[in-house]
């Protein structure tokens, strides 16, 4: 009893100087709170992001022209194309999260990647500079060559592979940087998503006008060029951050456990369940040594059958040893949380299939509106989308700044709302959206009337206001699907986690694309298809008004889920944390 009352007494006299968690410094020691993690560490990390999307947006946004112009796609299969690889793009993390989670480490997952992807940038460069690969003229059709179509493809895909280890990894390496179990920190985490998809957008905004401007009047190739360096240079820049780091150590497959607990269970299937939950096996937290900072978590009553993975069969018995034969309460737990995911992740899906819509379709009908804005300026079609950029910056500003104190101050919640009646939030909006979507082409359709020049008299503004709406849900939606996926996952989870969040918007490109095709089959057995060869002779109302039917009914759906979804009930050891840092993990300690 004297050594854990001097351990917890050690604690709380240098909670405020060492970080209690099991990250370590750039050295492997112990991380003191002042000169590591936070704000200092994550702008590095933010400021890596944000090159990444400049690069990103600056090819996904104007990639539909590229297609059409350049490779000379029609309409459906250009999108399609544009879905297709949108959905690698954000499958893709899957694997690059669990490879990280597993075996080389947050930091390491996003140098390695960020160089495949700057390789990826290059070998695009190649495919619009080198004579042999060089596409055809944009207004020949002869067709771009197959050599070209092979390495542009190659290219884009390379940087998806990039990708999948960068985009999971960075961020939930950002967020390690704040301590859960620090108030003052946990609130700056909290922060964190907010400012991370705030810096997200501001390469966006450049992606989608200064980049798409470059590569529509000054040439692809020169905007390549300069994505190559941008990523290059950030990618040096995050190197040199190493010393105000925390890091995770990787503990190997966090999927190994949770099968674990699956073989437990049905293994014991037979035996009754304990009377009391006490019963159950859980690992003591003063023996918990191995891996300090490890987090506990407290029984629930839902999906009980799993529970008796963690019934002690004899307590003389060796077996009980064994992964595969005995789990604990908290590996127990950790599979709940990721079979409660399941049905969160299904319904978010509709959302991300309104959210493809704003790639494709949204900049496609910007070629058929008037661009001119002043002294004969003509805005690129992809810039559009710089009016979804602009309007999360301001509503990511407006609801970090503003809401979030307020809603404090009326609720007493910490976050100010909960992360799932956020996420709905956006959901609403999404509805919106396509509903006023719909009703903008309608009226684009009307002024055409069979004359392709009519169109270029309704203004591109026209597309502001859906661009506006989907911006706001964004903020509410996407956000808090990076919080809840990083935040909800076991905590050798998280850049799975981020992954999985990835995957809902991947998962909806896909299913975009399956859509296009379904509809496109039934409507053109019906007489006319919806998906004509240009937009004027497209319905793309009809298909606003089918996917504002679709998140309607959805969102009824989620709100049932949301209502019964419990959220991670967190215990922390302290002793045994205290323990293993006393121990000398750090030669400065006392």
């Amino acid at each position: 009893m004297d050594q854990e009352k001097k351990l917890d007494e050690f604690v709380d006299r240098d909670e405020e100087k060492w970080v209690y968690d099991s990250s370590v410094d750039y050295k492997g020691r112990v991380p003191l709170r002042a000169s590591t993690g936070a704000w200092k560490a994550s702008l590095f990390i933010i400021a890596t992001e944000f090159s990444e999307r400049l690069s990103y947006f600056g090819l996904a946004a104007n990639m539909i022209m590229y297609l059409t112009k350049v490779l000379h796609q029609d309409l459906k299969t250009a999108a399609k194309s544009v879905n297709c690889w949108s959905g690698v793009t954000t499958i893709m993390p899957l694997l690059g999260g669990f490879l990280a989670d597993a075996y080389l480490g947050r930091f390491s997952t996003v140098v390695a990647s960020s160089l495949i992807y700057i390789m990826g940038l290059l070998l695009l460069t190649m495919s619009r500079v080198v004579p042999g690969l060089k596409p055809g003229d944009e207004g020949s059709f002869s067709g771009p060559g197959r050599a070209h179509e092979v390495v542009f493809f190659l290219a884009i895909y390379m940087i998806s592979i990039g990708t999948g280890g960068h985009k999971p990894s960075l961020e939930s390496f950002g967020a390690d940087q704040f301590d859960d179990d620090h108030p003052l920190e946990k609130k700056k985490k909290m922060s964190f998503f907010n400012w991370w998809c705030f810096g997200l957008c501001c390469g966006l905004l450049l992606g989608v006008t200064v980049i798409v401007y470059i590569q529509d009047h000054v040439g692809w190739a020169t905007a390549d060029i300069i994505l190559t360096a941008v990523m290059a240079s950030t990618t040096a820049i995050i190197w040199i951050g190493r010393p105000l780091y925390r890091y995770r150590k990787p503990m190997g497959s966090p999927l190994t456990p949770l099968l674990q607990v699956v073989v437990a269970a049905f293994t014991k299937r037979n035996l009754p369940y304990p009377s009391e939950p006490d019963q159950l096996y859980e690992v003591p937290k003063s023996t918990d040594k191995n891996q300090p900072g490890t987090r506990f978590l407290l029984h629930t009553k839902k999906l009980r059958f799993l529970d008796k993975a963690a019934i002690i069969e004899d307590v003389h018995d060796s077996r009980k040893q064994n992964p595969w034969r005995l789990a604990t309460v908290t590996k127990v737990e950790e599979l709940k949380l990721i079979l409660n995911m399941i049905p969160i992740w299904m319904t978010t899906l509709p959302f991300g299939i309104c959210v493809a819509q704003s790639s494709t379709f949204f900049v496609k009908q910007s070629t058929n509106l008037n661009r001119n804005i002043a002294h004969g300026f003509m805005i690129p079609p992809a810039t559009v989308y710089g009016f979804a950029a602009i309007s999360l910056i301001v509503s990511i500003s407006a609801y970090d700044k503003i809401l979030v104190p307020f809603l404090r101050r009326i609720t007493g919640n910490d976050r100010g709302i909960d992360i799932l009646q956020r996420i709905g939030i956006g959901m609403t909006f999404s509805i919106a959206t396509m509903i006023v979507a719909a009703l903008v082409e309608r009226k684009r359709l009307a002024i055409v009337g069979g004359d392709r020049k009519n169109s270029l008299s309704m203004s591109v503004f026209w597309l502001a206001p859906q661009y506006v709406i989907i911006a706001v849900g964004d903020c509410f939606t996407l956000v808090g699907l990076q919080e809840y996926f990083y935040d909800q996952v076991p905590d050798s989870m998280r850049s799975l986690g981020i992954a999985l969040y990835l995957s809902v918007l991947g998962a909806s490109s896909f299913l975009s694309s399956i859509l296009i095709t379904v509809v496109d089959r039934v409507t053109e057995k019906g007489g006319r298809s919806w998906f004509g060869e240009d937009l004027n002779s497209s319905r793309l109302d009809y298909f606003y008004w089918l996917l504002a039917g679709i998140t309607a009914g959805n969102l009824l759906i989620y709100s049932f889920v949301a209502r019964r979804y419990s959220y991670k009930n967190v215990r922390k050891p302290t002793v045994a944390v205290a323990d293993c840092y006393v121990q000398g993990s750090h030669g400065a300690m006392p």
